[in-house]
């Protein structure tokens, strides 16, 4: 399917209960296609930055859509950016689904807005496939999503980065204690930011979730998209959403690191393109993502 490449877009700031966000729209008068933009896990804003590590991924990727006639709403989450202050020992994983739903509203209220779908990254993908299953969407698109429950998703990732085995070995167990629901009464400094007392509500609501088990209850068309050359996701993660959601799009994205951009295997100068705002998203990812939305989201008349 042909779509729009360089429609002219503008940006609009959108406020939702002390939430903040970034409506980009692209120029003209008639209904358009639109998704709600679910950033990953962490201080992520609404642009894909981490603290200290600027990348603009999610921004390009919104600025990105409009430019081919696609729509979009992206949002600081709850207690990060420009978004209400909250006490992290009062986040849950369904806070944040909450107000993915909230802001799925505010979307279709927008007066240009047709047919409305989802799309999440990284953590975000688990936000959206849950929000998928309370709303009416026509679309649901899952980039660098996890495949396994996060304590499977953590444990890789540590050993990944290469982690003293007995760090290892201590944190897995303190993770599935909290999957139990148990809290951990004695962290071990070298483990205070991964799973300090206040995140460790959080992570007892994060941890028993099956990204995959959920993906199989939404009943929407779905696109998985995976990058080659992720360093936290991986192909596994991707083939084992498709093998539960087996009429889902499944994709990969040739040399695309988590943050979207291209990036080479070795870890340093991969983990490099998380700081650099001036990477372009990696290519083939914009024209997969148009042409998915553009046949499933179709705006009314």
């Amino acid at each position: 399917m042909t779509t729009p490449r360089h429609t002219p877009w503008s940006e609009q700031p959108l406020q939702l209960d002390g939430l903040h966000g970034t409506l980009t729209l692209p120029d003209g008068h008639g209904p358009v296609p639109a998704v709600l933009l679910l950033p990953g896990s962490g201080p992520v804003d609404r642009d894909g930055n981490l603290p200290g590590m600027r990348n603009q991924s999610l921004a390009r990727l919104a600025q990105g859509l409009a430019a081919r006639g696609i729509a979009s709403l992206r949002a600081d989450k709850r207690g990060v950016g420009a978004s209400a202050k909250v006490a992290e020992a009062q986040l849950r994983f369904q806070t944040y689904v909450a107000d993915a739903l909230a802001w799925l509203m505010a979307l279709r209220a927008q007066p240009r807005v047709g047919s409305v779908g989802l799309m999440g990254h990284s953590e975000g993908a688990l936000v959206a496939t849950l929000a998928a299953q309370h709303a009416e969407v026509g679309a649901l698109v899952l980039l660098a999503g996890a495949g396994e429950p996060a304590a499977t998703l953590i444990s890789r990732q540590l050993s990944a980065s290469g982690w003293p085995p007995a760090l290892q070995q201590a944190a897995g167990g303190m993770l599935a204690q909290l999957r139990q629901q148990q809290p951990v009464a004695d962290v071990p400094p070298e483990l205070m930011a991964l799973l300090r007392p206040s995140v460790q509500p959080y992570l007892m609501s994060w941890l028993p979730i099956d990204p995959a088990a959920e993906l199989a209850r939404v009943r929407c068309p779905a696109l998985i998209v995976q990058g080659t050359h992720d360093l936290q996701v991986g192909a596994a993660d991707a083939q084992r959403l498709h093998a539960a959601q087996p009429g889902a799009r499944l994709a990969f994205i040739d040399g695309m690191n988590h943050v979207l951009k291209s990036a080479p295997l070795e870890r340093a100068a991969n983990l490099s393109t998380y700081a650099d705002p001036e990477l372009p998203l990696a290519p083939g990812l914009l024209p997969l993502l148009a042409d998915f939305l553009h046949r499933n989201l179709v705006p009314a008349a």
